[in-house]
């Protein structure tokens, strides 16, 4: 089921990521299963077994990072939780955006959810009552290594701290909470710590970043078959004798969307022995495309298995009256941080060819319509200038594709030595899929002007036409010149949106 058909989600079962986007982006209501409610609760007695007996556990009865051998005794274990969140609230700059917050909040609730955290369920409940009542804490974007620092200005809104949205009005958090029908709540033992612990905004980030990259790579190849048929590109290529020499999944399946894109094109007919073969951003399409898909397929994979994990440190295992825990590695963000630079540099790879085709349409000697696709060149500019927004925006992407995982900066005292810097790679990808967006619906805006200077009597390809006929009722057909930019925006909200797909899907889900 796609995301924005999910109405709810319970949570304490694997999860996917059309879930995890239904309640991010689409408010799908969460609820907690009777499995979650019951491990949730099993750990949380392991937890206050280890409290009372005094045992030794990081961050619980000690303090935080090289402070770990700072021995703190129980009657300032929960102190200790409320000074971690007001000390680690320290990301700074712009905010996230409200789906942003509200994928960190679930990832928070499905990572301690899997009952080795020794949490309270009434901690999740609260976070739980966040999303469903869409309270939003201001959470500042920039500053992290991969954990503590976002988390805590959303768990800083628990305690009565900081600052909140709700109903889209920002207060302090108190007002918030109460417009909300809530109160403060004091975190206990070890729960602190927990809140803001792990990979939760990395994987957080990266769940909506692969959402959105791989719905722009499936628009791309629909975008691209427009671009094909309006800039006469030879089908030839895409034989399958030729293809079957290089028999990749993907590459595979691109050129036959392509192919039922461009099904019945009389236009890509006639083009059929005027040229000896095509410019590589269109004769490759099938080989980048597909190589992109598989990279982004790669990472959706890891990234589902990431949210439903638990990244927390330490650990609590056993019986409550056997308690076992673990200090460990788990809140490193090597994952999705290693898979979200791979998928920037795909995205971006795939962008690039983007531009390239779209330059096609504006030079009359290779495209024969006339310069910057409009009538009287000189009096009207035409679509000059949108090829130099995507030059920016593709500037900014290749900037963006320098992989931040290969990165490290040591943090508290040398105690955190090694650091993934996941969180950034994961922060970048978000920005990467929207320039992504703008640059496909520039080229798409191209292919549709093209339309005019190429003759109405010849049938477009069968999903070709289905696309064009949405976008009568969305732009204009240029005659002049015209301003633009709300045009670029509209078109790539129906790219971000699934619009441009669905139109598409009529045909190609025949």
């Amino acid at each position: 089921m796609k995301a924005e058909e999910i109405k709810k989600v319970v949570l304490g079962e694997k999860m996917t990521i059309e879930e995890f986007m239904a309640v991010a982006r689409f408010h799908a209501e969460v609820e907690f299963s009777e499995a979650y409610r019951e491990r949730v609760e099993k750990s949380r007695k392991i937890v206050e077994t280890c409290v009372n007996e005094a045992r030794v556990v990081y961050g619980t009865t000690t303090g935080f990072g090289a402070l770990v051998t700072k021995t703190i005794g129980k009657e300032d274990a929960e102190k200790l939780q409320r000074n971690i969140i007001l000390t680690h609230s320290t990301s700074v700059g712009e905010p996230f955006k409200e789906e942003e917050v509200r994928a960190i909040i679930l990832m928070v609730l499905q990572s301690l959810g899997m009952g080795v955290s020794g949490v309270r369920i009434e901690l999740l409940e609260h976070y739980r009552d966040f999303l469903n009542r869409n309270l939003i804490p201001y959470t500042p974007r920039e500053g992290s290594v991969g954990y503590l620092c976002a988390e805590g200005h959303i768990a800083a809104v628990l305690l009565g701290e900081g600052r909140a949205y709700y109903k889209g009005e920002l207060s302090d958090s108190k007002t918030a909470l109460c417009k909300a029908g809530m109160a403060p709540f004091a975190p206990s033992y070890k729960e602190g710590l927990a809140l803001l612990n792990g990979t939760s905004s990395p994987t957080a980030l990266a769940a909506i970043g692969i959402y959105d990259l791989l719905k722009a790579v499936e628009s791309a190849d629909v975008v691209a078959a427009m671009s094909f048929e309006m800039l006469n590109g030879l089908l030839r290529a895409y034989d399958e004798r030729v293809l079957n020499c290089r028999p990749q999944k993907e590459l595979l399946e691109t050129a036959d969307i392509i192919k039922r894109m461009l099904r019945g094109s009389q236009v890509t007919k006639k083009a059929e022995g005027t040229h000896v073969q095509d410019p590589l951003s269109l004769r490759c399409i099938p080989q980048l495309h597909g190589a992109v898909k598989k990279t982004l397929r790669d990472a959706w994979a890891a990234i589902e298995v990431e949210i439903n994990g638990c990244a927390d440190n330490p650990i609590v295992c056993g019986e409550p009256d056997d308690p076992q825990v673990f200090s460990n590695g788990n809140p490193d963000a090597s994952y999705v941080g290693i898979e979200m630079d791979s998928a920037c540099i795909a995205a971006t790879a795939a962008a690039k060819m983007s531009e390239r085709r779209n330059v096609r349409f504006l030079d009359e000697k290779l495209s024969a319509h006339p310069y910057f696709l409009i009538k009287k060149p000189g009096l009207n500019s035409g679509l000059m200038i949108p090829q130099y927004t995507q030059a920016g925006l593709l500037n900014d992407m290749k900037i963006l594709s320098a992989p931040a995982s290969v990165d490290s900066v040591t943090t508290s005292a040398n105690q955190e030595d090694y650091v993934s810097m996941g969180y950034n790679a994961c922060k970048k990808a978000l920005s990467i899929a929207e320039k992504f967006e703008y640059i496909l619906a520039i080229e798409l805006l191209s292919a549709y002007q093209a339309q005019q200077f190429v003759d109405d009597s010849l049938a477009r390809g069968e999903g070709t036409a289905a696309v064009l006929e949405v976008m009568k009722d969305l732009v204009p057909v240029m005659e002049e010149d015209i301003y633009i930019y709300p045009y670029l925006e509209k078109l790539k909200d129906w790219i971000h949106d699934g619009g441009l797909l669905n139109s598409a899907r009529v045909v190609l889900e025949k």
